[in-house]
């Protein structure tokens, strides 16, 4: 049984203000974050709900659980994926910089199909939220069925023309014809376990909604130490595997994340996991309808996202395949600070759908502004520290040194904004847990299209450096997290219906 079950509890009695402020046995930057809080005239009842608002309490039906206990869990099941992508630039990163260029286009193309899938998660995630908030368990579980079968039908969907058109689609990078040919490999190949990917999404992000963040970390678990066996077994021909190069690649992550899906079918289709399959008709019109409404706009973002990181790289590319690798593996090495960002995200998310939902707006703000803190301050740190060490890591992933050198620069740039990519992540996520999903649509579409695309384009006509393209992000996060901000900070989201 998850544990998240196992310790459900009748609601706490109310704390005090220092024993709200005692009890939380957390780093450093969680008592910085409520400084603010000790140290402002106010009633003791302000002052503990506010520090509640980063405690990690037991959660019940209708009672949302804190900031990190939500978002611990989710950083660390992040993490263990970023360990196992750089795991996976290591590998391929032998067989020579083609190979790298190759993998990290194949994920791109990968990624806007999945960014569709992403599209109904965040509607599975606000719904789920709204619904166990206000205690309704049985809703709940007509949602994850309905987003299940729509989450397979778009999954075949997508998975059709990636494996018919995949020459095409790598063609558009203009890259030498055999970083293309295993480029298009990799696309077919992860595209046949499209469906896998899918179920892991959609079960793993209703469960998070539910307040069970632990589920998903352990069966993330089991994927990845699959997925790392299967690597260094189909890639290198180990462990009586045939020796596959970039093939191998893809199909280990493919056959990894179906192995995650079987486990969080049958867990969820036992009544294992924390939110059931409930009962009545699922796939209704008017739940169809609500889930687009809230995952289309969700969706255009994420097409939106991948459309520009394509467009970006496309510029890139233009400079040769030595900066086209640097980009990929330098993203690959910031993801460890990336998913912080992701597990504050999903924290903010929850809890501010959860907090909607059970008719307590002001608690929801609360919620996603400590959420936006907490990320700041975390990645922040984690990206200091990925700067310092850039040098060291770029030269352990590849031996060629124009892509090491073009590496360290990328992580210089990209790390500095560690901060405003934090309170992007963080306050979309809120946003989006709100069911507010069109703006954080609109700021991508503005920081990452408008903003990026036409500073990097006009560096690129002007014959700058490739040095001069990768700083052209510096810009697209400074507008997204200011547009985030302030929608935030304007309070409309409380009173969307969904």
């Amino acid at each position: 049984m998850p544990c998240c079950v196992a310790t459900l509890c009748a609601p706490r009695k109310p704390v005090s203000t220092r024993e709200a402020v005692n009890i939380i046995e957390e780093p450093a930057e969680v008592h910085d974050v409520l400084d603010g809080v000790v140290n402002r005239e106010a009633t003791d009842e302000e002052l503990a709900a506010e520090a509640e608002a980063v405690i990690a309490t037991p959660g019940s039906l209708g009672q949302a659980p804190g900031i990190l206990q939500l978002a611990w869990p989710a950083v660390l099941g992040n993490l263990l994926m970023s360990i196992v992508g750089i795991v996976g630039i290591k590998v391929v990163g032998v067989l020579g910089t083609e190979a790298v260029a190759a993998v990290t286009t194949g994920h791109r193309i990968f990624f806007i199909s999945q960014g569709v899938l992403m599209a109904l998660t965040a509607g599975t995630t606000a719904m789920v939220a709204r619904a166990w908030g206000a205690g309704d368990e049985d809703e709940a579980g007509r949602i994850v069925r309905a987003s299940v079968v729509i989450g397979v039908g778009l999954a075949v969907g997508l998975a059709i023309p990636c494996i018919v058109f995949a020459d095409g689609l790598v063609g558009i990078f203009k890259l030498d014809p055999e970083t293309l040919e295993s480029a298009a490999t990799f696309i077919r190949w992860i595209s046949v376990f499209n469906i896998g990917f899918a179920l892991t999404m959609v079960i793993g992000s209703a469960v998070r909604a539910a307040g069970d963040t632990i589920t998903p970390l352990w069966i993330g678990a089991v994927t990845n130490v699959v997925n790392v066996f299967l690597l260094y077994g189909m890639v290198y021909g180990r462990y009586g595997f045939p020796e596959l190069g970039v093939r191998g690649a893809a199909l280990a992550s493919g056959i990894a994340f179906a192995v995650g899906a079987v486990i969080s079918l049958v867990m969820w289709m036992k009544g294992w996991l924390i939110i059931g399959v409930g009962t009545g008709p699922a796939l209704t019109k008017k739940r169809f309808r609500q889930l687009i409404r809230i995952g289309l706009p969700a969706g255009a973002e994420q097409f939106v996202l991948q459309v520009g990181f394509v467009a970006f790289l496309y510029i890139v590319a233009f400079y040769g395949t030595a900066p086209y690798a640097a980009y990929g593996i330098g993203v690959q090495l910031l993801s460890l600070s990336f998913v912080i960002g992701f597990g504050f995200a999903i924290a903010a998310s929850t809890l501010v759908g959860q907090k909607l939902g059970a008719l307590d707006p002001e608690g929801a703000a609360r919620s996603g502004w400590r959420a936006m803190w907490l990320s700041v301050g975390a990645m922040t740190v984690i990206g200091a520290i990925i700067i310092a060490t850039a040098e060291t890591t770029a030269a352990m992933m590849i031996d060629d040194p124009e892509v090491i050198r073009l590496t360290v620069v990328f992580i210089y740039i990209l790390g500095a904004v560690q901060p405003l990519m934090a309170m992007e992540f963080a306050l979309g996520g809120a946003l989006r847990g709100a069911g507010d999903t069109r703006f954080p649509m609109i700021a991508t579409l503005t920081g990452l299209i408008l903003v990026r695309g036409s500073v990097a384009a006009l560096g690129a006509y002007l014959g700058l450096s490739v040095e001069w393209i990768y700083a052209a992000l510096i810009v697209d996060y400074i507008v997204k997290a200011s547009l985030l901000a302030w929608r935030f900070r304007q309070d409309k989201w409380k009173l969307i219906e969904i």
